[in-house]
């Protein structure tokens, strides 16, 4: 039994701040550390108010407190319990009168001399959820009674001796000041919180808006997922993201296997500042929101997170279905690929994170026009081959395949492509190939050649001639001509020849001559193409001969014509 003339167990001291992360098995290679501002940016700023309640552990490092010498005798692991209330209280019933998260004070003066009250005292306590118990030594008690600190130990319930007394007053007065200053606080920061997402939604700002406001007041990572763990978007700074993103498959596994280090509904311990926040409406789930290794007050983190939650929420029934941020993050992800903007290299644990197998894989890049992502990625799914699909503004679907090295590629691709045209009934639909990489670092010129191949055949008569993958070998003068479009000596060459029918007076005739010349000037297709008879063509045909001044039948004035026509119409698209 402790005297107040013995050694003293020290109190346990409050926990640092830095919290383990990213993973909740291991620590973090990125949010653990500060983060790091990007050149020319501001740092990230957490909202830190402190949160609504205190901890066992805070109360008792309260200057106060400690001036009454407090002495850990029992539950010392269990001092992160947060305390709700704190009530005087000497009757030895008074678990009955609690509702749960109180931090009892008491003298024990109705417990002395009688060892099963004492042991009562504490099971009645725990039962009521009780948060600690605090006894003041001197009055009933010189030391804590063995009685009292073997059933709190028992119970996991933290006993706390004061061997200087003072008036409770003082301790209730104040905590109870410092939880109403916090619960303001929280108030405060949850309406300034949901008033500044509910503006950027009414505003009309993309989810991305969004979600780099709360990795901004959060000072941390911030990552969408489906249910299926894919992650959709993510926010926060760049090195800390692909931290996360770099291990995310492992993360995800144990993480949402309930593992103790990730908190939220049926998660553990917020403790390594994994907070996540479950996303759905209309009695059903569509994914989470996860605030990565944050490192403030974990109260502060899950108001966060539920009111980012909120917004998604509200952003997605204002904006469209959730498939739709699917389709968003493949997109973002195969710009940033093609565009060679980001290194593909820094692009691995996006594209890992999103769902695509990349370890000793076969790459195949596709562009499809004529058909849409959604279809797309419905085949996939149907073929079981994975892959990242996203349509773009210019009307072709870029698709990006992930096989594995002893599966047949060309075989595999060409199957796609059938099943694509039979299922649309659509034999304009165009599916163009790159050759195959298995280097994740040639993906982006795969992803530009495919869709420059997919824009050289265009709208063309000879598409349908085409195979069924259409590669790079087939599209002969018209993928070169698509390729210098652009130069300004082919631009003025393109209109000097076809002078005489730019306008919309030679519509109708600029159409016919671009089905004669890409038929090999057959004048019977090009006449039944036209639904039109053959002396009604040949009227049209000296028509177009007459207003550029050229002879059709000249093969080297046809030439020059044909290559003019496709460099005007690789400039219209």
């Amino acid at each position: 039994m402790a005297t107040a003339s013995e050694p003293r167990k020290p109190l346990s001291p409050a926990r640092p701040a830095e919290r383990p992360g990213p993973g909740p098995p291991q620590p973090p290679r990125g949010p653990a550390r500060p983060p790091e501002p990007a050149s020319g940016r501001a740092a990230q700023t957490p909202a830190e108010p402190p949160g609504p309640v205190l901890s066992v552990r805070q109360v008792l490092t309260l200057e106060r407190v400690r001036a009454g010498e407090p002495e850990v005798v029992a539950g010392a692991s269990r001092l992160d319990r947060p305390v709700r209330w704190v009530h005087v209280a000497e009757a030895a019933d008074v678990g009955v009168m609690l509702s749960g998260g109180e931090m009892v004070l008491t003298t024990g003066v109705l417990l002395a001399g009688d060892e099963d009250k004492q042991t009562e005292y504490i099971r009645s306590l725990h039962r009521a959820e009780a948060a600690a118990v605090v006894l003041g030594l001197g009055r009933a008690f010189p030391a804590a009674p063995d009685a009292m600190r073997r059933a709190a130990e028992r119970c996991g319930l933290p006993l706390v001796v004061l061997h200087r007394p003072f008036p409770f007053a003082q301790l209730t007065e104040e905590v109870q000041s410092r939880l109403v200053r916090r619960n303001f606080a929280a108030v405060s920061l949850s309406e300034e919180v949901r008033t500044a997402l509910t503006g950027l939604i009414t505003a009309g700002a993309p989810l991305q808006r969004l979600l780099d406001e709360v990795a901004r007041r959060s000072a941390c990572p911030v990552v969408l997922t489906n249910l299926a763990h894919r992650v959709l978007a993510t926010a926060g700074e760049r090195s800390a993201v692909d931290d996360v993103l770099r291990d995310w498959e492992r993360i995800a596994r144990q993480a949402w296997g309930h593992h103790p280090g990730l908190s939220g509904t049926g998660g553990g311990s917020e403790g390594a500042g994994w907070i996540r926040a479950e996303l759905g409406g209309r009695g059903e789930r569509w994914g989470r929101i996860v605030l990565c290794g944050h490192r403030g007050d974990t109260a502060t983190g899950r108001l966060l997170v539920d009111r980012a939650a909120e917004a998604v929420v509200l952003h997605r029934m204002l904006g469209g279905p959730a498939a739709t941020w699917e389709e968003q993050s493949a997109r973002g992800l195969l710009t940033d690929l093609e565009s060679g903007v980001v290194p593909a290299r820094q692009l691995l644990p996006r594209a890992r994170a999103a769902g695509l197998p990349v370890n000793r894989r076969t790459f195949v890049p596709l562009a499809v026009r004529d058909g849409g992502p959604a279809e797309l990625d419905r085949l996939l799914r149907l073929v079981g081959l994975p892959g990242l699909v996203a349509g773009f503004a210019d009307g072709t679907t870029a698709v990006l395949l992930s096989l594995a090295r002893d599966q047949d590629a060309d075989a595999l691709t060409a199957h796609l492509a059938q099943r694509l045209r039979t299922e649309s009934g659509d034999a304009r639909t165009v599916v163009a190939a790159a050759a195959p990489r298995t280097a994740w670092d040639d993906v982006p010129a795969g992803l530009r050649e495919a869709r420059h191949v997919a824009h050289a055949v265009g709208d063309s008569t000879a598409a349908r001639d085409l195979p069924a993958v259409v590669r790079l070998g087939d599209v002969h003068l018209r993928g070169l001509i698509r390729l210098l479009r652009d130069d300004p000596h082919v631009q003025s060459f393109a209109e000097r020849e076809l002078d005489g029918l730019l306008g919309p007076a030679g519509d109708d005739l600029l159409a016919v001559l671009r089905t004669y010349l890409a038929t090999g000037r057959n004048k019977s297709r090009t006449a039944r193409l036209h639904h039109v008879s053959r002396p009604a063509l040949y009227r049209r045909l000296e028509a177009i001969q007459a207003r550029l001044g050229v002879d059709l039948d000249d093969f080297e004035q046809a030439a020059s014509v044909h290559i003019a026509l496709l460099a005007h119409d690789a400039q219209q698209e």
